[in-house]
């Protein structure tokens, strides 16, 4: 059984940084593609940042390019999402989602596991 279990959201000020981990259980990360997504109320799922599994390539929306970072550390079969200067319309639940390794980045449908989420709140 396939288990993401996200952490590390919480209150911050604008441009203040913030580390989500996503610790996986039943899958090796580094052989998926792990990707991050946020949802703000009233909005849709958005795609924010992607890990490729073979070379490691990432992916970023444009809002956060620059800004955040996905990364993993095989060892602890974890993810990370390293956000920086944070805005305030970052606010959101962030969830973290596996998928195929040839899932597209961009398209929540193309994966097929996520975890509850952890809540970001960027205060201006």
């Amino acid at each position: 059984q396939v288990q993401l279990v996200e952490s590390g959201g919480g209150l911050v000020q604008a441009g203040g940084s913030l580390r989500l981990s996503c610790a996986a259980s039943g899958r090796t990360v580094s052989n998926f593609a792990m990707g991050w997504f946020r949802q703000a109320p009233g909005k849709e799922r958005e795609f924010v940042a992607g890990l490729r599994s073979l070379y490691g390539n990432t992916y970023y929306a444009d809002s956060v390019k620059g800004r955040f970072t996905i990364s993993r550390d095989n060892a602890k079969n974890t993810v990370y999402l390293q956000m920086s200067s944070l805005k305030p319309e970052d606010t959101g639940a962030y969830y973290c989602a596996s998928g195929p390794p040839r899932a597209r980045f961009g398209y929540a449908d193309d994966y097929d596991y996520w975890g509850q989420g952890t809540q970001v709140t960027v205060s201006s």
